[in-house]
Protein backbone atom coordinates (compact mmCIF):
# COMPACT_ATOMS: atom_id res chain seq x y z
CA UNK A 1 0.00 0.00 0.00
CA UNK A 2 1.15 3.48 -0.46
CA UNK A 3 2.24 5.91 2.04
CA UNK A 4 -0.61 8.27 2.65
CA UNK A 5 0.07 11.84 3.91
CA UNK A 6 -2.37 14.59 5.26
CA UNK A 7 -2.26 17.95 3.52
CA UNK A 8 -4.28 20.67 4.10
CA UNK A 9 -5.34 23.08 0.85
CA UNK A 10 -7.18 26.09 0.05
CA UNK A 11 -10.42 26.43 -2.33
CA UNK A 12 -12.78 28.86 -3.46
CA UNK A 13 -16.21 28.97 -1.53
CA UNK A 14 -18.37 27.08 -5.11
CA UNK A 15 -15.37 24.60 -5.41
CA UNK A 16 -16.10 23.15 -2.11
CA UNK A 17 -19.23 23.61 -2.41
CA UNK A 18 -19.08 21.32 -5.02
CA UNK A 19 -17.03 18.90 -3.16
CA UNK A 20 -19.68 18.95 -0.39
CA UNK A 21 -22.49 18.51 -2.73
CA UNK A 22 -20.62 15.34 -4.71
CA UNK A 23 -19.92 13.71 -1.02
CA UNK A 24 -23.63 14.56 0.49
CA UNK A 25 -25.10 13.23 -2.98
CA UNK A 26 -23.50 10.00 -2.54
CA UNK A 27 -20.84 10.39 -5.18
CA UNK A 28 -18.42 9.82 -3.17
CA UNK A 29 -17.30 8.60 0.75
CA UNK A 30 -15.23 11.72 1.58
CA UNK A 31 -13.50 14.58 0.18
CA UNK A 32 -10.57 13.75 0.16
CA UNK A 33 -12.06 10.89 -2.53
CA UNK A 34 -12.96 13.93 -4.66
CA UNK A 35 -9.50 15.21 -4.91
CA UNK A 36 -7.78 12.28 -4.91
CA UNK A 37 -10.01 11.48 -8.45
CA UNK A 38 -9.41 14.87 -9.41
CA UNK A 39 -5.63 14.60 -9.38
CA UNK A 40 -5.80 11.54 -11.21
CA UNK A 41 -7.89 13.32 -13.93
CA UNK A 42 -5.33 16.27 -14.05
CA UNK A 43 -2.31 13.66 -13.96
CA UNK A 44 -3.81 11.92 -16.88
CA UNK A 45 -4.62 14.93 -19.07
CA UNK A 46 -0.62 16.23 -18.65
CA UNK A 47 0.12 12.80 -19.32
CA UNK A 48 -1.56 12.53 -22.75
CA UNK A 49 -0.35 15.58 -24.48
CA UNK A 50 3.43 14.60 -23.63
CA UNK A 51 2.12 11.27 -25.61
CA UNK A 52 1.00 13.48 -28.64
CA UNK A 53 4.22 15.35 -28.70
CA UNK A 54 6.34 12.42 -28.62
CA UNK A 55 4.26 11.18 -31.60
CA UNK A 56 4.72 14.29 -33.63
CA UNK A 57 8.06 14.26 -33.18
CA UNK A 58 8.65 10.48 -34.23
CA UNK A 59 5.97 11.36 -37.30
CA UNK A 60 8.68 14.42 -38.06
CA UNK A 61 11.63 12.00 -37.94
CA UNK A 62 10.27 9.72 -40.40
CA UNK A 63 9.54 12.48 -42.70
CA UNK A 64 12.66 14.17 -42.96
CA UNK A 65 14.29 10.66 -43.54
CA UNK A 66 11.66 10.15 -46.21
CA UNK A 67 12.74 13.50 -47.73
CA UNK A 68 16.58 12.83 -47.50
CA UNK A 69 16.03 9.10 -49.02
CA UNK A 70 14.03 11.30 -52.32
CA UNK A 71 10.49 9.43 -51.05
CA UNK A 72 8.32 12.88 -51.67
CA UNK A 73 5.37 14.21 -53.65
CA UNK A 74 4.18 16.53 -55.24
CA UNK A 75 2.54 18.76 -52.85
CA UNK A 76 -0.84 19.61 -53.94
CA UNK A 77 -2.81 22.27 -51.72
CA UNK A 78 -6.24 21.90 -54.05
CA UNK A 79 -6.17 18.12 -52.88
CA UNK A 80 -5.92 18.84 -49.15
CA UNK A 81 -8.22 20.93 -48.91
CA UNK A 82 -10.59 19.25 -50.88
CA UNK A 83 -9.83 16.19 -48.64
CA UNK A 84 -10.12 18.08 -45.20
CA UNK A 85 -13.96 19.72 -46.82
CA UNK A 86 -14.99 15.88 -47.53
CA UNK A 87 -13.61 14.54 -43.84
CA UNK A 88 -15.50 17.34 -42.33
CA UNK A 89 -18.61 17.04 -43.89
CA UNK A 90 -18.71 13.56 -43.26
CA UNK A 91 -17.87 14.28 -39.28
CA UNK A 92 -20.29 16.72 -38.94
CA UNK A 93 -23.22 14.45 -40.27
CA UNK A 94 -22.50 11.68 -37.75
CA UNK A 95 -22.70 14.54 -34.72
Amino acid sequence: MSRIERMTITLPADMVAVVKRAVEGGDYASTSEVVREALRDWKSKRTVPLHELEALKADITRGLADVAAGRVKDFDSDRIIERGRVLLAAGSRSA
